[in-house]
């Protein structure tokens, strides 16, 4: 016997059943996952976004929903984690979500790999440049018209039309035209590769465009030893010592210590190394001059009634003497820059 209708108490429909599972998933995601990955899913089918689904078992779930449950219940659990409001800016249009506590480069990685051909469709924006490769098309020489209609060279060769130099049929970014439909499915052409977009991703309470999951380590150095750079030269300009300008400032001092320990003769612990190894190179090799502590211009042994010491020292003081700016700025800002400018 058939249940009777209750109109305080209608029976849910299977949207309404849909809505309140999706809910509860999403409820259960937020809570067992610390990462998600947002994505877009424009010009992505069913079939390949369970393919999708099936690489990541084990590493991520996949979700998708009406937008409209997805800000519910993401309101619901800022009670919770107030960092999620960081998502709400980003619930819209065509989206998906991908929760995981695993490495986020590895998961992205399985995402994006995951790509089908497609043909091009009329009023589209081509998401790369589109080149038809020259040679034989295997066309009828009655379908001359069609491509000198694109402005494309074109030849008659063994009975078909032959594409004399490689065109550049649609740039990225422009509108495709019914024109570039027909010659691409002529020729049998799919120059698209449609997939699941990682846009930006949700870490540790704040969110980022994902691209910067493309930045290496090299990468992160390199950006951070650039602003040393630039606090080192800013310090030295204005005359303020910070931890980045203090080895130039160090560096510099010992330098005119050199010139001057060089000029005067007298040689102490630290100049020995230096004063010895730019006399060696500056004498063409010949061994360096003997000097006392206390300086002098005693001549050297082995060449009596020369100053075998002199023009060492001379050459010396030429290669130890550092350039006017250098004593200006206490280390020598010119280049610190590099090529960052």
């Amino acid at each position: 016997m058939a249940e009777e209708y209750d109109p305080l108490n209608p029976p849910k429909t299977k949207r309404a059943i849909r809505k309140e599972s999706l809910k509860a998933k999403l409820d259960r995601y937020l809570q067992e996952y610390k990462n998600v990955l947002i994505c877009s899913v424009d010009n992505v089918g069913s079939h390949q976004m369970q393919k999708v689904r099936i690489s990541l078992r084990g590493k991520a779930v996949l979700l998708m929903g009406k937008n409209t449950i997805c800000r519910k219940a993401i309101r619901e659990h800022q009670e919770h984690n107030a960092s999620l409001e960081a998502l709400l800016p980003f619930v819209k249009g065509n989206i998906g979500f991908v929760f995981t506590n695993a490495d986020l480069n590895a998961v992205r990685k399985i995402i994006l790999e995951n790509k089908v051909p497609a043909s091009a469709k009329q009023g589209s924006l081509a998401p790369i440049d589109v080149f038809v490769p020259p040679g034989p098309t295997g066309l009828d020489p009655g379908q001359t018209a069609f491509f000198q209609a694109l402005n494309i060279s074109t030849k008659i060769a063994r009975g078909s039309i032959e594409i004399i130099n490689e065109v550049h049929l649609i740039k990225a970014g422009e509108k495709v035209s019914s024109s570039h439909v027909a010659l691409l499915a002529k020729l049998n052409i799919s120059p698209f590769f449609y997939g699941i977009k990682v846009t930006h991703v949700y870490e540790g309470g704040s969110v980022y465009d994902a691209s910067v999951l493309d930045l290496t380590k090299e990468d992160l150095y390199a950006k951070f030893f650039a602003g040393v750079r630039k606090i080192a030269a800013l310090s030295l300009a204005i005359g303020y010592p910070t931890t980045a300008s203090l080895p130039h400032i160090v560096g510099g001092a010992f330098r005119k210590l050199l010139f001057i320990s060089s000029s005067a003769g007298y040689e102490f612990k630290e100049a020995k190394a230096f004063l010895a190894s730019a006399a060696t190179g500056g004498g063409g090799g010949g061994a360096a001059p003997e000097t006392k502590s206390g300086g002098g211009d005693a001549p050297a042994k082995g060449a009596p009634g020369k100053k075998g010491g002199a023009p060492k020292k001379e050459e010396a003081k030429k290669e130890e003497e550092p350039a006017p700016e250098d004593d200006d700025d206490g280390g020598g800002m010119a280049g610190m820059f590099g090529s960052d400018e």
